[in-house]
């Protein structure tokens, strides 16, 4: 299949090189112009995916154009989530006038600041009406540097179209990649928003040098605020037991690839969110998406401990310490 992937970041080349590896024609749009001329020159970028050379089948361009004359099959949405509606906003109407595109698949996981949507309410408020039931959302526990790297990796795939889903499991896995399929679009999409808040949380109980007691707390805790907010926002409670929930969470709060606990590390360890986020190349989607869910919580009027004091953190400059402290002498009650 033709394949067009919408930003060139490490998430979207790890899936541009497992797509091209499956035999699929690829094109990789990507904004940054210093970033697209190595990708365009080395087939890679060390910045990103140290050590990984793409195909050379694959294709590279900045150019609306290029990626509407390409005719893809298959879109593939890998920019941050905070940037989603601007990049799908900017293409030609033209480009979803294409009879042989199957599947908008969005690979980012968040919650828009301001409007507090999800990524599959955001494409349905820009995209025609006739591409509505081919949105679709890939997430679960996926590291871009593992996945590169052919490490055994199981996803899931959630859109409407059951044999749409079906034909996507098909054009992503492989014996390194397995995707399983749902049809909880908005529990798939709130699993792998909301988990980068609690994998913040967790860098931070790291950086206050807590141990396995405190990180196991955190973690069960977590998924029940999780499940609480998705059951609010009309998600299947059985999603959160899956790979986008549960397993996208421990995934991303355990392991050294995750920027989000990164941050989280840094601010235990006392530093600033400015300082940490000014020296990042990637970005750490669940800063922004801490606010969007810490306000819908709000307006949901979803009791959500945990987030509402990582919020205070980021963003009020909390002392970490009292957060914990607050949360540790709340008011007990039942399970």
């Amino acid at each position: 299949m033709r394949i067009a992937i919408m930003g060139g970041g490490g998430w979207g080349l790890a899936l541009a090189k497992l797509l091209g590896e499956n035999n699929h024609e690829l094109l990789v749009w990507e904004f940054n112009p210093t970033f697209l001329r190595l990708l365009q020159e080395t087939h890679s970028n060390p910045h990103l995916l140290k050590d990984v050379v793409l195909p050379q089948s694959i294709g590279f361009t900045n150019s609306f154009t290029d990626v509407s004359s390409f005719a893809p099959q298959i879109m593939v949405l890998a920019t941050p989530s905070q940037f989603v509606r601007k990049v799908v906003a900017s293409m030609p109407k033209e480009m979803w006038q294409n009879d042989n595109l199957i599947a908008v698949v969005n690979v980012a996981k968040g919650i828009e600041e301001n409007s507090l949507k999800t990524i599959d309410a955001i494409l349905s408020e820009e995209l025609p009406k006739a591409m509505h039931p081919k949105i679709c959302a890939l997430s679960g526990p996926s590291h871009a540097e593992e996945v590169a790297q052919k490490v055994p990796t199981t996803v899931v795939i959630a859109g409407k179209d059951e044999a749409l889903l079906t034909t996507l499991q098909s054009v992503f896995s492989n014996n390194y990649f397995r995707v399983y399929r749902s049809t909880d679009l908005i529990g798939v999409e709130i699993g792998g928003a909301v988990k980068n808040i609690i994998a913040i949380a967790a860098g931070i109980v790291s950086g206050l040098g807590f141990g396995d007691n405190t990180m196991g707390a955190l973690l069960t805790r977590g998924i029940v605020e999780i499940s609480r907010f998705g059951k609010a926002m009309k998600a299947q409670p059985e999603t959160f037991l899956g790979l986008s929930g549960i397993g996208d969470l421990i995934t991303t709060a355990i392991s050294p690839h995750s920027r989000n606990r990164f941050v989280g590390y840094e601010i235990g360890k006392g530093r600033r969110l400015k300082e940490i986020l000014a020296e990042m190349e990637m970005v750490a989607e669940g800063v922004a998406t801490t606010s969007s869910v810490y306000f819908l919580a709000k307006e949901l009027q979803v009791d959500m401990p945990i987030v509402h004091q990582v919020y205070q953190i980021l963003h009020e400059d909390k002392n970490p310490r009292q957060a914990i402290t607050e949360l540790m002498t709340r008011e007990l009650k039942a399970e």
